[in-house]
């Protein structure tokens, strides 16, 4: 039997704690393995010379971070890992024998390789580069944020220069929000189903992540006003534009009152607005409500092209300091580079031009899921670089997955996603923006219809790639 190597005996603090860094510890560690049983809450309290309350205690919170999960009649089990969880079915590499829809991307063509090559052919001839020259100011050159502001303005996102943080992507932007406002054991709220980076930073911060239901719009406003009254919330994390991964749409009047609960409670909101250039009609920032509670998250990483990884955040003008503390001790700034690449590029129209490409690209390929899916999407937008696909109710989500990888199809099933205790929508996420080309995504999702119509193996079997 499993048994943490802690001191109980003497006066630590609270025992309970303490068993919990052990637990999460062997879990990180791998000495405790996905899916090992834990022991009894009685067993393992007669072992360690506590009370039971004691070890209930424990596992619970450790529960509530997502690295264990109690089943009934059966016990507590050991989750997958985080890292673990979103690396099984979200390829790190491209491999040559896979058509990978496991992964947000935007599409990279010929056209985007050219703009690649024609900007670091342009950078080599140029015999100075000033902005190589300096790792300061922390939150960016200011030309970089002045260009970023403008680009945030046509879009109807308002922010002074002091306001705006230049950041390696979207994930630094919003894990330096996070940063800036949470504390550990405080509570952040987020759907259901959410980026599994949300889910990594919660147990980096220590913050306690709760999960909101959805609809075809996003969050519920009666659930977040609910858990407002209920306890103390100290932020809202919301990608009211394709969400990743069940691709909601919020509405006007639901990010009208999303805000006014956040406003009324005095919730921080932390909107990650990425696909914000994708989407052709005109809906404002849940943050443009919210100038002292709003963090506006962008970038180009999902517009322009995947290495383009430079963005911008927008911070209420009273954490601006402490935001670029964050920034800090956390990269220092944004790559010079990246961010002088993304500058010359929204500039000079190559941003907009490379939207324009890549809405026409999204719109074929999400026509061809429509015809080779059909009924089985759940939820997908003409310019979304995804789909949220249900699977038949004989199919297991591992199971599935699994099937199509034999097949050279890779899919991202539902666990990196999961909050705690949330059930299985028994859904994929198809990334459509992977792909290397059109042809290869219709062989891809004919792979997926041909699964979805035959019937599993006998014999149940554990996915871990």
């Amino acid at each position: 039997m499993w048994l943490p190597n802690i001191d109980l005996s003497g006066d630590t603090g609270p025992k309970y704690k303490a068993l919990v860094e052990a637990i999460i510890t062997d879990i990180e560690a791998g000495r405790l393995r996905h899916d090992v049983r834990m022991p009894t809450h009685r067993e393992l309290a007669y072992r360690l010379h506590v009370s039971v309350q004691t070890v209930s205690a424990a596992y619970k919170e450790v529960e509530r971070q997502g690295y264990l999960r109690s089943e009934r009649r059966r016990g507590t089990f050991v989750q997958a890992r985080i890292t673990d969880r979103a690396s099984s079915f979200i390829l790190d590499n491209r491999q040559p024998d896979l058509i990978d829809l496991s992964i947000v991307r935007t599409a990279y063509t010929d056209f985007h390789n050219d703009l690649s090559r024609q900007m670091h052919a342009k950078l080599a001839e140029e015999t100075h580069h000033n902005w190589m020259e300096s790792c300061r100011p922390v939150a960016g050159f200011e030309y970089h944020r002045e260009i970023g502001g403008k680009w945030l303005e046509s879009m109807g996102i308002f922010a002074n220069l002091p306001n705006i943080l230049i950041t390696n992507g979207a994930a630094q932007g919003i894990f330096t929000a996070l940063a800036t406002v949470v504390q550990p054991d405080d509570v952040v709220l987020t759907e259901s189903l959410t980026d599994h980076g949300v889910i990594g930073t919660a147990s980096i911060l220590r913050f306690k992540l709760g999960a909101l239901p959805t609809d075809d719009e996003g969050i519920l406003p009666d659930a977040f006003e609910r858990e407002c009254r209920a306890r103390h919330i100290r932020a809202l994390v919301v990608t009211p534009i394709y969400t990743n991964p069940t691709n909601c749409l919020m509405g006007l009047e639901r990010r009208k009152r999303i805000a006014e609960i956040a406003e009324h409670y005095g919730v921080y909101v932390i909107e990650d607005d990425v696909y914000r250039p994708l989407l052709e009609q005109n809906l404002p920032p849940i943050t443009s409500f919210l100038p002292r509670l709003g963090f506006h998250v962008s970038s180009l990483t999902k517009i322009v092209m995947p290495g383009l990884r430079t963005g911008f955040l927008v911070v209420p003008k009273h954490l601006s300091i402490r935001a670029s503390s964050v920034l800090r001790v956390t990269g220092w700034m944004g790559t010079p580079l990246m961010a002088e690449i993304g500058a010359r590029w929204i500039a000079d129209g190559t941003v907009d031009q490379a939207v324009t490409v890549q809405r026409a690209l999204m719109r074929e390929r999400q026509t061809l899921v429509a015809e080779v899916l059909g009924d089985a999407v759940v939820r997908h937008h003409p310019t979304s670089l995804s789909a949220w696909v249900r699977i038949p109710q004989h199919w297991q989500e591992e199971w599935f997955a699994s099937e199509l990888r034999k097949n050279g199809v890779a899919v991202t099933i539902s666990d990196p996603f999961m909050t705690v205790k949330v059930p299985r929508p028994n859904a994929i996420r198809i990334c459509i923006g992977g792909a290397v080309d059109t042809p290869s995504l219709h062989h891809g999702l004919m792979q997926i219809r041909h699964t979805m119509d035959q019937m599993p193996g006998v014999h149940a079997f554990d996915v871990m790639y």
